[in-house]
């Protein structure tokens, strides 16, 4: 049983996709707070250090540090999905910092929850390229699960999780019922009952969605200002901060 959970990594740990009301971000790690807590039958501390639009070198250089020095008993680490969207990658190093971050935690005497990101590559542009991409990153890194203090969670080949109902708008990141799948995932993968009233498995039985198939509207919308962004050297997180730095209390819902 996990008291503590800290999380660190880019928009898929920090939620992006999942917005509430107010604007701000929930996802996947947030709803693992929550099944910890309820699992604990009290409040566990939470921090969620990810923040949007980092590469993995950044999430290791600015995030992980700081989440290590929280102590807690249980670190997510995700990283390399916008690395796998630059023109190139060469996953053998991309793993080999993948690895180092891996023991770091280890070393440290806290439990890592080490999960690949949902597969997106049935949407979007150039999808082949970044589905090897993936899967090449994946593979290189699947033999970390059999270590010692090492929980791996492979939502890149959990093949549902393709499906277009769980995808927001934009195509690359997840939705509501996404991340809620994705921490259903994690759940089953640390020995803790998924919550029923999230319906993960009623949405899992429902009919598939349509073909996805993407319009000059949703070029204009998402693609170009993405394009835009690379050019000029911009982030969709510039000027972000972790949307929860510290380990703070959260109650069992």
């Amino acid at each position: 049983m996990f008291h503590s959970y800290a999380a660190i990594g880019d928009s898929f740990t920090e939620g992006v996709g999942d917005e509430l009301p107010d604007g701000s971000v929930r996802g996947w790690a947030d709803f693992v707070a929550l099944g910890l807590a309820a699992a604990a039958r009290e409040p566990i501390g939470y921090a969620n250090l990810a923040i949007r639009g980092r590469k993995l070198g950044p999430i290791i250089d600015e995030q992980l540090a700081p989440a290590i020095a929280l102590r807690p008993e249980l670190l997510s680490f995700n990283g390399g999905g916008n690395d796998m969207l630059r023109p190139r990658m060469d996953e053998q190093v991309t793993a080999s910092h993948f690895r180092d971050a891996i023991e770091r935690i280890r070393g440290a005497g806290i439990h890592v929850l080490m999960l690949s990101g949902a597969n997106p590559t049935d949407h979007i542009p150039m999808g082949k390229v970044f589905d090897a991409r993936g899967a090449r990153l994946t593979a290189a890194l699947v033999d970390l699960a059999d270590r010692p203090g090492v929980t791996f969670v492979d939502n890149f080949n959990d093949q549902g999780l393709r499906d277009i109902r769980y995808w927001s708008p934009d195509k690359l990141h997840l939705n509501a019922l996404g991340h809620a799948r994705v921490a259903s995932n994690v759940l089953t993968g640390l020995g803790i009952a998924v919550p029923v009233e999230w319906g993960v498995e009623e949405v899992a039985a429902a009919p598939a969605g349509p073909k996805s198939r993407n319009t000059a509207a949703y070029y204009r919308e998402f693609v170009l200002p993405w394009i835009g962004r690379r050019i000029t050297g911009r982030s969709s997180g510039d000027g972000r901060v972790a949307k929860r730095a510290t380990l703070e209390a959260l109650a069992p819902s």
